[in-house]
This record gives C-alpha cells, structure tokens and sequence, in this order.
C-alpha cells in the first residue's frame, strides 16, 4: 500500500492544486463528448491516446472491448452504453483494440483459458471473428497476422453490436452519434483508423488523416 499512498499523496499535493479549477467545475455535473470502450489491459491509456482531461471521456473498459448485443446481457458495458448516450448525450463512440490483445489470443486458443468458466463465457461475445477472419484472409496467414487481423475484426465486430441497441442505432441514423473504430499498436504507438463504411483500415499518419 505504500505506492498506492505516494500516488495518492501526489495526486493530492501537487496534482491537483494544479486542476483545481477544472475538479471545481466538474464536482457537480459532467458533460463527456466521447464514450471510449477499450480493453482493460493495462497498457491502453484512453487518456493518454486521446489527449483527455478530466471530464472529457466516459470510458468503459473490459477483456477484448467487447459490447454484447442487446438483449444478450443486462450488464455493465450496456448500462454504461445506455447512460453514455441517452444521459450524457456523447457525440461518438470510440471502440479501440490494440496490439498483443491477450483476449483475442484467447480465441486463437481457447484452450488455454478453458479452466476460466468468466473469460470463457465473456469471449463467446467475439467468436463469431475467427471466422470472419478465415473467410476473408484464408488459412495462410502466420499467428501474427491472423492476430492482427482478428483485432481488426473485432472492432468491427463490436461495433456492429453496439448497433443492435436501439438507442444507439436511433442516435447513429439521426446524426447525433458518431462510431469510430481504432487500433493502437502498443510498441511504436501507431494507429489504425477504420473505414466504417468501406470496413477498411488506414493507417493514421501527420500527411493524410482519415475523415
């Protein structure tokens, strides 16, 4: 608990005395633009990527970035969805995996998380992608690649649950809400941006940044 207490002291001292303003005006009220869903590996920093401050995202994190269907499960991630959108009013909805996703190695292998009755019961939200991903790629690609892809995949594919829930789908048609899907890769810090409507990917550069 001893680093927990710095952190929290620092946090404290110098941290906040330099936002107190900011904390003061969110002690009462928030008014989030963006909704991030991201995976709950510790290495995704939705603050960082996005350059956020306090009050600027609402972010719901879980194992894969995954978002059941409606109806599938009443849980936290739809819950949050549902406040996001008819509370908050966010504007876009971002869905980011990233690189080295330890839960879509687990659809490679689900064996190796077979004893773990939750994480195989969460996952079973995605394993529609594996095949998405033989369908479109075929069976030559290496482990990395197909890892790759499969991240890919899996953005597209929560998306497209995100948009079984009515309030989502009535915001998106109107115009009120906007879907991005994102890829980050952990080791150079680079991003893939999706085409929704194309189901492409482009790579995020200075030169040409995806509309």
């Amino acid at each position: 608990m001893d680093k927990v207490k710095t952190a929290l002291l620092r946090f404290q001292n110098e941290v906040f005395p330099k936002h107190r303003t900011v904390y003061e005006r969110l002690a009462t009220s928030q008014h989030p633009e963006t909704l991030f869903i991201g995976c709950s590996d510790s290495r995704v920093m939705p603050n960082d990527i996005l350059q956020a401050g306090a009050g600027e995202l609402f972010i719901c994190r879980n194992a894969g970035n995954i978002v059941p269907p409606h109806g599938d499960v009443l849980g936290g991630v739809s819950g949050t969805v549902e406040y996001a959108v008819q509370v908050l009013k966010v504007k876009r909805i971002i869905v980011c995996g990233h690189s080295d996703c330890g839960a879509m190695k687990a659809l490679l292998h689900p064996e190796k998380v077979a004893q773990y009755r939750a994480v195989s019961h969460w996952l079973r939200h995605a394993d529609r992608v594996a095949p998405i991903v033989r369908e479109l790629h075929g069976d030559d690609l290496s482990e990395a690649e197909f890892l790759s892809r499969l991240i890919e995949e899996n953005v597209i594919a929560q998306l497209e649950n995100l948009t079984t829930h009515p309030w989502v789908a009535a915001k998106v048609r109107a115009g009120a809400v906007v879907l991005h899907g994102l890829v980050i890769d952990i080791a150079t810090g680079t991003f893939r941006m999706l085409d929704l409507e194309k189901k492409t990917w482009q790579t995020l550069t200075s030169e040409g940044i995806p509309a």
